[in-house]
């Protein structure tokens, strides 16, 4: 015989526990948090084309100047970001993004910053990568011996800080308290490296003619000196140099253009065929400096097959411990170092050169 009473009851346990799990997916799916899943995202080889056939176009292409054959691959690397300030994930993309092994939850605001649209984050991604292509074409033909002129001009005036109303926009920065700048590090470093609350002497050239104005630092915060100004290099480039990156946004792959600009104007196989990624914002001086997401882009530079990996300094702490098997990292500061960490490659000869993952 049967007992229907215990059939009867193992059928309510087994409804009544269906609901709480149906009740707990609707709640994990319906309800959104301020956080963003960092992924490895696609790579893309600075050597190659993008495109088939007729319509291919060389992601790096110089016209002007003689170029040269080119072997293995310089891939700059990417993070695929889930989430946003108008589109948050769910309870449920949240659980799955901590499980996940090769990704990375983050509060919304360390990737996305605060008080911005979905609209105004791509705009100041797309502004970046522009940025990053010009002094990366600039400090890249400098390394072979060209001259590349530039002027650093005002692009931005913060509201309710000593330059406003004071400077204007196109203002070219000439010297700082009497010293000639070259670059736009010059200008940040001569102006930050006092306390807040002293003064200031900007030499700028404003239609032609050249003033002195003096301004009184603020605090920007943390006790850094500033007068609420941006500066953008304007280059005066030999011969034209076209980057092309697609749909990428942000700054992050200004060291691997300058790497692939320097490939092809240069004789000789930079690379020796091997597969070298990497990332790291460049500024005009040839300053590597840090970027976001750096573990998702050493899988992806894994899973594309480098054998090479350029970290840029500031990064190697995030670094250390988390190298995927079988990819080596090398620590870059500057441009120099990244061109010699992929000669070294090359020769696969790395051991003296400076490396995050012995950390």
């Amino acid at each position: 015989m049967v007992d229907t009473r215990r059939v009867d009851d193992l059928a309510w346990r087994v409804m009544r526990w269906s609901m709480v799990l149906l009740c707990v997916s609707l709640v994990l799916a319906t309800i959104r948090v301020p956080y963003a899943i960092e992924a490895p995202g696609p790579v893309s080889d600075t050597l190659a084309s993008r495109g088939e056939g007729s319509s291919a176009q060389r992601v790096v292409d110089v016209e002007g100047h003689r170029t040269y054959p080119t072997s293995g691959h310089l891939y700059f690397t990417t993070v695929t970001v889930q989430g946003g300030p108008e589109d948050h994930i769910t309870l449920w993309e949240w659980l799955l993004g901590k499980i996940d092994r090769d990704a990375k939850v983050v509060p919304e605001q360390t990737v996305f910053g605060t008080g911005r649209s979905e609209e105004e984050i791509q705009q100041l991604n797309a502004a970046e990568m522009q940025g990053s292509q010009k002094s990366a074409i600039a400090v890249a033909l400098r390394s072979t011996g060209e001259d590349v002129p530039q002027d650093n001009v005002v692009a931005s005036i913060a509201g309710d800080l000593p330059a406003d109303g004071r400077l204007e926009l196109k203002d070219e920065v000439t010297a700082v308290d009497g010293v000639a700048t070259e670059h736009v590090s010059d200008v940040v470093a001569a102006i930050s490296d006092r306390e807040p609350g002293e003064d200031v002497r900007l030499t700028v050239r404003r239609k032609g003619a050249e003033r002195e104005i003096t301004l009184r630092t603020a605090d920007l915060g943390g006790g850094r000196a500033g007068v609420g100004v941006g500066l953008e290099p304007l280059f005066d480039y030999p011969y034209e140099v076209r980057i092309d990156a697609g749909e990428v946004g942000g700054p992050s792959a200004g060291t691997m253009f300058a790497l692939a600009v320097r490939d092809l104007v240069t004789p000789g196989e930079m690379t020796g065929g091997r597969s070298v990624a990497g990332t790291g914002t460049i500024d005009d001086s040839g300053q590597v400096g840090p970027i976001g997401g750096i573990r998702q882009k050493m899988i992806g530079a894994r899973d594309a097959g480098a054998q090479y990996f350029l970290a840029p300094t500031d990064n190697c702490d995030e670094v250390a411990g988390h190298v995927p098997d079988g990819l080596t990292v090398l620590e870059v500061d500057d441009f120099d170092a990244a061109v010699d960490a992929v000669e070294g490659a090359a020769k696969g000869e790395v051991g003296d050169l400076p490396s995050c993952g012995t950390r």
